[in-house]
């Protein structure tokens, strides 16, 4: 066997990470490149201000732009708060026994079930049973359902980060469990907390399968007035304007890639942004 000297053995290991590196940017530099090159003449004020027309052939995405906003934002409202206090119970209140272990389990095991099962189960549950029909909130329901799992892992991790000791010097200062939770380990947790949040929006932005069975219309004529309205999504539209309408212009279709690309990249640098403020401000 060659035994390789600790300077050769470091300089290859750089080397095949570099490399490793290297595979992981060049296809996602490439398919933002050609998205950017071929969508990039497609944006202009009316491209994202107007209504569609001539069969999507014309106009805008505006329907298909407040409608993605509306249940994203919808999700959040709903996943963000139990999705950290069911962390925070789990973490820092739940005993370590046999029913908390099945319910960790559950939940990393229904973080990686497809999302085409969650929109089925959106679709029995909140557009049938719960008599919402295809509307912006069963979408939102179906999404926060289908999120909660990555919001309470992300949330346990944070929590989990926060170093014991500072809740010992809390609790034996005479301070609550709950006072110690909300004053000391929340405010550290929060970096960690925020991130997976707004990666989860991100996520849920470009979702096609629960929205197309819950919430998502071919067309609407005319802006969602309430949650419980029908509406356009960008993943949905883009779906149909590249697969189901004939000599669609291709300018227009990685023109509405690129909006949705743009978004998700959007909400993906203001996590990292937040990530690096709050980390600023811990004092350990």
């Amino acid at each position: 066997m060659i035994k390789l000297s600790p300077k050769l053995s470091q300089r290859l290991s750089y080397t095949i990470l570099f490399l490793a590196t290297l595979l992981a940017i060049i296809p996602v530099s490439a398919i933002i490149f050609t998205i950017i090159k071929n969508g990039a003449s497609a944006i202009t004020w009316e491209f994202l201000t107007a209504m569609p027309k001539n069969g999507m052939h014309g106009g805008g995405i505006l329907p298909a732009i407040l409608g993605t906003l509306s249940i994203v934002t919808c999700t959040i409202v709903i996943t963000l708060p139990i999705g950290v206090c069911a962390a925070i119970y789990l973490n820092e209140y739940a005993k370590d026994n046999l029913l908390t272990r099945i319910i960790k389990l559950a939940i990393i095991n229904l973080a990686g079930v497809p999302s085409v099962v969650y929109g089925l189960f959106g679709l029995g549950i909140f557009v049938m049973f719960l008599k919402l029909d295809v509307s912006i909130i069963a979408g939102a329901l179906t999404l926060s359902i289908m999120e909660l799992p990555v919001i309470i892992t992300t949330s346990r991790s944070a929590l989990n980060s926060v170093p014991y000791s500072f809740r010992e010097a809390s609790l034996s200062l005479g301070v609550s469990r709950w006072q110690t939770i909300r004053y000391i380990v929340l405010p550290n947790a929060l970096p960690g907390i925020l991130t997976g949040a707004i990666l989860s929006i991100s996520r849920i932005s470009g979702e096609t399968a629960p929205v197309l069975f819950t919430a998502a219309a071919f067309s609407v004529p005319h802006l969602p007035h309430s949650i419980f309205d029908q509406v356009m999504v960008l993943p949905y539209h883009l779906y149909i304007i590249s697969t189901q309408i004939p000599n669609m212009p291709k300018n227009i279709i990685f023109g509405t890639a690129l909006v949705l690309l743009m978004m998700v990249l959007t909400m993906s640098f203001i996590a990292i942004v937040a990530r690096i403020y709050f980390r600023k401000r811990r004092k350990w």
